[in-house]
């Protein structure tokens, strides 16, 4: 387990940068879930970049709707989505306000807070697998619409907040194609790991839907 050496919280001109800056610098950081239940402190190890009307593998790609608006607004706030009918996911607003991109959480270690998480992650056979996916993350951390929009730079006591924790060097990280991303998304390779990271969930290429005949 790596420790946090650094607890300052990340500024709002961290997330105002391009997407692709973003998304990698964020690995290592510490990423603060408090809730009267107790805080969570989780070290990412697995994100993905998505950067809105340029990529079409975003919720943003075609423009802004009820759902994705917060992705048009400031940089620095949660874009929490529902998928499937079963899962949520949380994502960070990154770049101009305006550009809607954003970087999908996708795993971490769980540093502070594992009972609490493993009370809602059952299934889980070993802390490894608490947050090792991002719905399994959302889920952990006790995720839900009711955070979408949610500003991580707001005070160290806000639901979400994002500390400094302790930058992974580039040399440590690994990048290759997005999971479950098709089409001309599939090809850019956005999502980025620490390299070997035990709690890094599995590649899954994307799996057309069958339509019913």
């Amino acid at each position: 387990m790596i420790a946090s050496t650094d607890r300052t919280p990340l500024p709002r001109e961290f997330f105002d940068r391009p997407v692709l800056e973003v998304a990698p610098d964020l690995l290592g950081r510490v990423l603060v879930r408090s809730s009267p239940d107790g805080p969570i402190e989780l070290r990412l190890t697995e994100v993905e970049a998505y950067a809105g009307d340029v990529d079409p593998g975003s919720h943003a790609y075609r423009g802004p709707t009820a759902r994705n608006g917060v992705m048009f607004g400031p940089p620095g706030h949660a874009y929490v989505y529902f998928t499937y009918g079963m899962w949520h996911c949380l994502n960070v607003v990154c770049g101009p306000e305006g550009m809607a991109s954003g970087v999908l959480l996708r795993a971490g270690e769980i540093t502070t807070g594992a009972e609490l998480a493993r009370k809602r992650r059952l299934s889980a056979r070993n802390d490894r697998e608490l947050a090792k996916g991002p719905a399994r993350l959302a889920t952990a951390l006790d995720v839900a619409r009711d955070l979408n929009g949610a500003d991580f730079c707001e005070s160290p006591d806000a639901p979400l907040t994002l500390l400094t924790g302790t930058p992974v060097h580039a040399d440590q990280v690994s990048a290759g194609p997005r999971t479950g991303v098709g089409g001309d998304g599939a090809v850019h390779p956005w999502r980025f790991w620490i390299s070997n990271d035990p709690t890094v969930s599995p590649y899954r290429a994307h799996a057309p839907r069958r339509r019913r005949t």
